[in-house]
């Protein structure tokens, strides 16, 4: 199973990117969680937002109410729509699925993308 997030790139400040997670190698929705977390030079890796196979999503406090989370169970990819950037938005968004496999969760990242936001 392998995630693969893109999407990243450089924009200025209020704008906006969508990033892309695509799975391969296993079906989607046996994903119980879909997850994107960011890592800033310096800081430790953060949760930025995440999103059930039931649909229930859950927000980093920094993000609320700019981006938002999605899964898309039939094209394998989940996406995470970010409006009114910021320059400390910047970093390297990874997504995540964590899955049961043989009765024990486990936990799957994808190389990250790089967003950096300009002032």
């Amino acid at each position: 199973v392998q995630l693969q997030a893109s999407g990243g790139g450089l924009v200025q400040a209020g704008g906006s990117l969508r990033l892309s997670c695509a799975a391969s190698g296993s079906t989607f929705n046996t994903f119980n969680v879909i997850g994107w977390y960011r890592q800033a030079p310096g800081k430790q890796r953060e949760l930025v937002a995440s999103v059930t196979k039931a649909g229930e999503t859950n927000y980093g406090d920094s993000v609320k109410g700019r981006f938002t989370i999605s899964r898309d169970n039939g094209k394998s990819t989940a996406y995470l729509q970010m409006n009114s950037l910021k320059p400390e938005d910047t970093a390297v968004y990874f997504c995540n699925g964590e899955r049961m496999v043989f009765g024990l969760s486990r936990v799957y990242w994808g190389q990250g993308t790089l967003v950096t936001v300009s002032s």
